[in-house]
């Protein structure tokens, strides 16, 4: 029997596992193997985007564990998220029935602003213009995409709605005119602990959600003498202090079946360097990009 995964409940009372399958950056035609492996050794909490350009495929794999009596669609959890060229008021709900579609999904338990920032809509990923800079559109209006995304919620098409990647500044912008809560800022990367967000986020009911616990070793940006978690001394010191591995350390007792000492915690809460894995240089242009502030 596939071990049963802990949840946590967001502000509207539903509740999310609190481990998922990231679906960025595995190669095409492996998508749908991953999903159904992870849905049979207990996952029920799934993470996907548009941009992964992977939707078809984690929707083949969630399928084929439906149809095999594995899950029910009310076991699992499935996130996706609005890329930046859908990010204005009228394009939100179209872009989520597009995303539907391809996961062969009728709704799904959490949409996500992808970024606090747009380009210009249209179907290309990443838009430049003939120079060769980043072609960001017409003026973003934070709260008119979050206008949006309450229409995805009122029209049956998500059940919660977050955000991801956003600061101190916009989560307030979106909770002062916000007539749908956000449940959740997905933004705590590893080596960037961000106290003071985690601090305001939780004193105003947002759930906080790590992302790439393991430190996104293959991440499209990367330095030489970026520092990798996966090889750090203290993280490698309690793995082999407790026979575990280091991603079994850095994802440790909220999930497996055994804890860390309270000095072994601290010792990794203190890994922080103020290092950020995720920085998308590519929108940093952007008014709205959400990193030059301090939190």
């Amino acid at each position: 029997m596939a071990p049963k995964v802990p949840r946590v409940s967001f502000s509207n009372g539903l509740s999310v596992p609190i481990i998922g399958l990231g679906t960025w950056g595995s190669a095409p035609g492996e998508v749908t193997t991953a999903v159904k492996e992870a849905i049979s050794s207990g996952y029920r909490h799934i993470d996907c985007a548009r941009v992964y350009g992977n939707e078809p495929e984690v929707g083949a794999g969630i399928k084929a564990k439906l149809q095999d009596g594995t899950i029910k669609r009310e076991d699992l959890f499935v996130t996706t998220k609005l890329w930046l060229t859908d990010a204005k008021k009228e394009y939100v709900v179209p872009a989520l029935k597009g995303q539907l579609k391809s996961l062969g999904l009728t709704y799904v338990d959490l949409y996500l602003v992808h970024w606090p920032v747009n380009l210009r809509h249209g179907d290309e990923y990443f838009p430049k213009k003939a120079d060769g800079s980043t072609d960001f559109g017409t003026d973003y209006d934070l709260v008119g995409v979050w206008r949006g995304m309450e229409e995805a919620v009122n029209e049956g098409l998500a059940k919660s709605i977050g955000l991801s990647n956003y600061n101190k500044r916009q989560v307030e912008t979106i909770l002062k005119n916000a007539k749908v809560k956000p449940v959740t800022n997905q933004n705590v990367p590893p080596y960037f602990s961000q106290k003071k967000l985690i601090s305001f986020c939780k004193s105003n009911g947002l759930t906080l959600q790590l992302i790439s616990p393991l430190g996104s070793p293959s991440r499209p940006v990367k330095g030489d003498s970026d520092p990798v978690l996966l090889e750090d001394p203290v993280v490698l010191e309690l793995a082999k202090k407790y026979n575990k591995n280091a991603g079994q350390i850095l994802i440790r007792y909220q999930v497996f079946d055994f804890k860390l000492s309270s000095e072994d915690l601290k010792k990794l809460e203190d890994l922080n360097r103020n290092f950020r894995y995720l920085f998308f240089p590519y929108i940093n242009g952007h008014p709205e990009y959400p990193f030059n502030e301090e939190y």
